[in-house]
């Protein structure tokens, strides 16, 4: 997936108000722009960190830049525009990169599906096999302290529309379809993933019976630069 504009780089400030983020540009402007992220961004958004942001052609915005990256201090490049996993994870199935996806005729997204009133990321037919429905989550939160090491996390925050999510998928399987729990990881410095029970202990049950339910779990990380950012190889999920 490549970024629509040519990425500008600051210095973060502060992000706030869930989607704004306070910037100081190279010549040392300050800039308010928009943060299209509605989770905690723990360890991704902190003050100091170098940002990139794209700018729209759209003269209606308020907020006319976006932020798109973080870069930590360790030099993790880290996607903070969660609106990019859909797209990134499409690109992905279409090049062949995720095989255990491969081999359905059509994709389409935001497909209205479920008992709750849910859209699904992505839905793959085909007519010779059964529907796949989709659930993307993009992840960004590494464990803190050096016990963690690589350890990636999700959620970073309590999600009720995750935990709704799960239910759909299972109820998915219930009626005989294909169904898949997607984590793309999009923070450099995770190399595995686990349920966050410290943050979500109700996510971290709803993970345990979707798998018993039949549920797919697939955990995928991105190659992440200025430029683009594309699905890269399959990490190991522990569903502890």
């Amino acid at each position: 997936m490549k970024f629509s504009s040519t990425l500008g780089s600051a210095t973060l400030i502060k992000r706030y108000k869930r989607f704004l983020a306070d910037i100081t540009l190279p010549d040392g402007e300050v800039r308010t722009i928009h943060c299209a992220n509605t989770g905690a961004m723990t360890g991704c958004a902190e003050p100091g960190f170098k940002v990139y942001y794209s700018t729209s052609d759209n003269l209606k915005r308020k907020y006319p830049n976006s932020l798109e990256l973080c870069q930590n201090n360790a030099g993790d490049m880290i996607c903070v525009n969660t609106t990019l996993a859909n797209k990134i994870v499409s690109e992905g199935i279409n090049d062949n990169k995720i095989p255990e996806l491969n081999g359905y005729a059509t994709l389409q997204q935001e497909v209205k599906y479920g008992a709750e009133n849910s859209r699904i990321d992505l839905l793959l037919t085909d007519e010779n096999r059964a529907n796949c429905y989709i659930e993307i989550k993009s992840v960004t939160l590494l464990g803190q302290g050096t016990q963690y090491n690589d350890q990636g996390y999700f959620p970073d925050a309590v999600t009720t529309r995750g935990q709704k999510h799960l239910r759909e998928l299972i109820n998915m399987t219930q009626q005989g379809y294909r169904a898949v729990l997607l984590f793309l990881v999009q923070h450099q410095g995770i190399k595995k993933l686990s349920p966050a029970r410290h943050v979500d202990e109700k996510y971290a049950d709803g993970i345990k019976q979707a798998l018993d339910a039949g549920v797919e779990i697939l955990c995928y990380n991105t190659d992440i630069d200025v430029n683009n950012i594309v699905v890269n190889k399959s990490l190991p999920f522990l569903p502890v």
